[in-house]
């Protein structure tokens, strides 16, 4: 596939870099003027596969000046000029036996020089290119900055940013910052997570709830209430060294509408619908229906969420190459793991095949999850990479989450127990695996961000809230849980607000009263959850049988459900039993596959059990045997 990157622009004007240009007297000593604001990316690597660059130069009226790269290790395509004066577009070229250099770039008007930009050519770490993406042998841990630990107070209020802290505010600015998740990384490892995915951390300046991050107003910059890049980049270089990986939350569909350059947009058609705004009509369903018309597509497609998130036109080819470069850059900067890509089947369908390609062309261990919100195993997986689609749609998306399963089985946990209900239900979602080109690559959850907190899904049941916890701890995918499950953190006050859904962590603040992290002021049913957690999370970290076994599932009978997993010589069983009363399981049904073993490790009770007759499974519980 044609890499998007590696497209090279119709110049407005060209300029090339050698002695047949005019301006021959520059002058090093001159005094510039440094009307030059942004360069976007502001620096690069050598040795990378996405070599050809654009690079967005901002600045008051700048497009009357001339650059002049003097590098042997970069050439300079073409210039080009847009509408709006105060942009210019350089298209460049690295080497690809570019060494490591500073290289300046000189800003002439005329035969003056006025102002110069440094842009380093960096050397990349020795694995960068093969970064490990997180797989189905992690387990991620999904955390709201602001609202998890204040480890530096010091930028709770920035004087520059609009919105001031407010933690009395459930939508207000708390302080949690990435020093917090850094000083508690030893915490998410004990537990047994693998993986950390941080809501968006990039400035998101905002007049109000900016603490939650999907309004970006710069995607070169960390927050600065959350701390700034190079504190980014050492977190996730002190979180690989504990053997975890981070996954950065990105919005390639809309910024905020504080961005700088939605308030100075280069031209007519840097947003969709510019002119004014549209609500998008949701109508996802458009992408994949046959029978859509037209406008159905673009009033989903090319709406706004809200008033101050405008949609990026991805169809305009300078938006689509700077959202592909801002993305290869974090990667590399950072040592990212992963990428979580926030309203996935809003942005336009082709720039997320350019998107997808051109990461994982350039990363190709690398993994990418996408949010498309849908109860239809159809439908989530018409963006998996390998599938073939009845339209030719094709795509590089690796990771999809998996909503139908998640909204299947927290239906079955509580549902009667009347024909076509109860377990019956995610039975039914996984007997639609075969749509998917890899089932196991799937991210599956409880909850996130967006939703009723799990204990609360649960109304409050520790046991129904602990079979899912097996549930999706043993299941085929990627498990993912959301910061506070462990200690059954609830929205029950007001289940679907999000700003109480993504209530402060106890004890990441000075001063409170319940701090989680060492287990002071936590209820004994609240220490015994974390503790099932860290047994069960570190028991499946080493277990391959988990991560890539092939799934068994046996129909559901009279509230009892089980599945196995099965790697070469292991096994392990999970079954479920949702009655109010203890059941006896006739194991003779399992003959297929258990009829040659006589006992099994019953993982969370500690013992050793027989399943060659019967087994007897406690109301509203779940079991994992291992069976060797």
């Amino acid at each position: 596939m044609k890499n998007i990157i590696s497209i090279l622009f119709i110049a407005v004007f060209t300029i090339s870099c050698n002695t047949e240009n005019n301006i021959t007297n520059k002058d090093n000593n001159v005094e510039l003027s440094e009307i030059i604001e942004r360069v976007e990316p502001p620096n690069w690597w050598v040795g990378m596969k996405t070599n050809d660059l654009q690079i967005l130069v901002y600045g008051k009226t700048i497009s009357d000046l001339q650059p002049i790269i003097n590098s042997s290790n970069i050439t300079l395509k073409s210039v080009e000029k847009v509408k709006n004066e105060n942009y210019l577009f350089l298209n460049i070229s690295i080497s690809k036996n570019a060494k490591p250099e500073n290289v300046e770039i000189d800003f002439y008007k005329d035969d003056r020089l006025v102002d110069r930009y440094d842009f380093s050519l960096l050397d990349r770490d020795d694995d960068a290119s093969s970064v490990e993406g997180f797989s189905s042998s992690d387990v991620m841990y999904l955390i709201t900055p602001d609202r998890f630990s204040n480890g530096n107070p010091s930028n709770d209020d920035i004087k520059e940013m609009y919105e001031r802290p407010n933690r009395d505010n459930d939508r207000g600015l708390h302080g949690g910052d990435i020093q917090g998740i850094i000083n508690h990384l030893d915490y998410i490892k004990n537990l047994g997570f693998t993986t950390v995915w941080l809501n968006p951390v990039l400035e998101n300046n905002m007049k109000r709830s900016s603490y939650h991050g999907y309004s970006t107003t710069d995607y070169y910059k960390v927050d600065p209430r959350f701390g700034t890049n190079k504190l980014f980049k050492e977190l996730s270089e002190k979180a690989k060294k504990k053997d975890i990986k981070i996954v950065m939350d990105m919005i390639p569909n809309h910024c905020g509408s504080e961005h700088w350059f939605f308030k100075d947009p280069p031209m007519d058609n840097w947003f969709n619908n510019q002119a004014g705004f549209k609500v998008t009509s949701h109508r996802r369903e458009t992408i994949q229906d046959i029978h859509a018309s037209e406008i159905d597509k673009i009033e989903h497609a090319d709406g706004w969420f809200v008033e101050t998130m405008p949609d990026l036109n991805q169809k305009n080819i300078k938006m689509s190459t700077y959202l592909i470069q801002n993305t290869l850059w974090w990667i590399e900067y950072a040592g990212l793991s992963g990428i979580r890509v926030d309203t996935y089947p809003y942005s336009d369908k082709d720039f997320m095949t350019d998107w997808t390609y051109s990461v994982m062309n350039e990363y190709s261990n690398f993994n990418i999850v996408g949010e498309e919100w849908s109860d239809n195993p159809a439908v989530i997986s018409y963006w998996q990479k390998d599938k073939i689609n009845h339209d030719g749609y094709v795509s590089y998306l690796p990771t999809l989450m998996d909503f139908p399963l998640q909204i299947s089985f927290a239906e079955a946990l509580l549902d009667d127990f009347n024909w076509g209900k109860g377990f019956v239900k995610p039975y039914r979602t996984l007997a639609s695996d075969f749509l998917y080109p890899n089932p196991n690559n799937l991210l599956i959850f409880p909850d996130n961000h967006d939703m009723t907190r799990f204990y609360t899904q649960v109304n409050n049941d520790i046991d129904l809230f602990k079979m899912g916890i097996v549930y999706y701890s043993t299941m085929r995918g990627i498990p993912q849980f959301y910061y506070g499950t462990e200690i059954l953190m609830n929205s029950d006050d007001n289940p679907g607000d999000h700003g109480l859904i993504r209530t402060d962590f106890p004890g990441g603040w000075p001063g409170d009263k319940i701090n989680a992290f060492n287990g002071n002021g936590l209820s004994n049913i609240e220490l015994e959850t974390q503790m099932f957690f860290k047994q069960v999370l570190n028991w499946r970290k080493n277990n391959e049988v988990i991560h890539k076994g092939k799934l068994i599932q046996f129909a559901p009978k009279d509230g009892i459900y089980s599945f196995f997993r099965i790697l070469d010589e292991k096994m392990v069983w999970v079954v479920f039993n949702r009655n109010d009363s203890s059941k006896t399981l006739t194991t003779s049904r399992f003959d297929e596959l258990i009829k040659n073993h006589e006992f099994a490790d019953d993982i969370l009770n500690k013992k050793r059990i027989s399943i060659s007759d019967n087994i007897l499974i406690n109301a509203k519980s779940a079991l994992i045997l291992e069976i060797k």
